[in-house]
């Protein structure tokens, strides 16, 4: 059976769920949590999104994001390989750390925000970890209720919801967890609707359906490919026009052909006459960039930063 393609609402909020592999731990000590937050906060720096809530179980996370322009598959790869490449070293281990692909529910968050915050706050006391979130380290209710903060995270637009003035914000945020613990547990949080990909009505879904499929498929711009790659490694567009086999210059070229290679409507004889150079020298460059990237971390992470500057530029355009 196909896969379910992934739905992308530019500024839409998910809730996203990681579990471990076969329901095994991914937290194994304290400093394992902090490093996980910490890869969250670089992540954020990194692609441009928001963070409104999370929670870290032993086995499993629940994160409230609110994506940019770049999708959020590009947010939660980068963070569960960076996660599980340290877990790896740590344990002296290799393979999976995550169950699968993860699992994510863009929210109607006009409808459901302030229920599915409560709904992952409340997560570690009706998993019997706890009798109260307050006593819970690991969530950001502590955040919300005012008793700790983190820079990161974006506690005002849910709490706004309830009042402008902060104080009287965080006492009926406070109201309204306490009154969600006697509250049957939301499967719809988990489940969503829409084959599991949305949880709002069908006018929501019609319309995020519709925003997403424009949005991812819609190729880049031949220009776009160019001046993200060179922003990356900063170099000036122009100079690779210019017959040279420098390593910047070379590298550059190599890794927009290869990227043009695999973008629908984009071919090699454009990005060859605009380099001014032949179609084989391109294919054969992004050809010895592709198997170099298998075992160059560098040229992966520069490969990555390219794509979502792309991603970036095409949802500018």
């Amino acid at each position: 059976m196909a896969r379910k393609s992934r739905v992308h609402l530019p500024s839409g909020f998910y809730h996203v769920m990681m579990r471990g592999n076969g329901g095994s731990d991914i937290f194994f000590s304290t400093a394992d949590r902090t490093r996980f937050l910490f890869f969250i906060q670089e992540g954020i720096e990194r692609y441009g999104h928001r963070v409104h809530a999370f929670c870290l179980m032993n086995n499993h996370v629940h994160l409230l994001i609110q994506v940019g322009t770049l999708p959020l598959s590009d947010i939660i790869q980068n963070l569960s390989f960076r996660y599980t490449r340290y877990v790896n070293r740590q344990k002296r281990s290799v393979g999976h750390l995550f169950q699968g692909r993860y699992r994510a529910i863009l929210v109607d968050a006009d409808n459901y925000l302030l229920e599915l915050s409560r709904y992952i706050h409340l997560n570690p006391v009706r998993a019997g970890v706890c009798e109260l979130p307050d006593s819970y380290e690991w969530s950001s209710h502590l955040a919300y209720s005012g008793k700790m903060t983190i820079p990161w995270l974006h506690t005002d637009e849910v709490l706004a919801r309830f009042s402008n003035e902060l104080n009287r914000a965080i006492e009926l945020y406070l109201n309204f967890i306490e009154k969600g613990m006697t509250e049957p547990r939301r499967l719809d949080f988990h489940q969503g609707s829409h084959q599991g990909r949305i949880l709002g009505d069908d006018h929501f879904a019609e319309m995020v359906l519709h925003a997403s499929e424009q949005s991812l498929n819609k190729p880049p711009e031949l220009t776009d490919i160019i001046i993200a790659t060179c922003k990356v490694y900063d170099v000036d567009p122009s100079s690779l026009c210019v017959a040279t086999k420098s390593r910047p210059q070379s590298e550059v070229r190599a890794m927009i052909a290869m990227i043009v290679q695999d973008t629908p409507e984009r071919t090699l004889t454009d990005l060859a006459e605009a380099f001014q150079c032949g179609i084989s020298q391109l294919s054969q460059a992004g050809a010895r960039l592709r198997k170099r990237i298998k075992r160059d971390e560098r040229l992966q992470e520069r490969l990555d930063s390219a794509m979502n500057e792309i991603q970036m530029l095409k949802c500018q355009s």
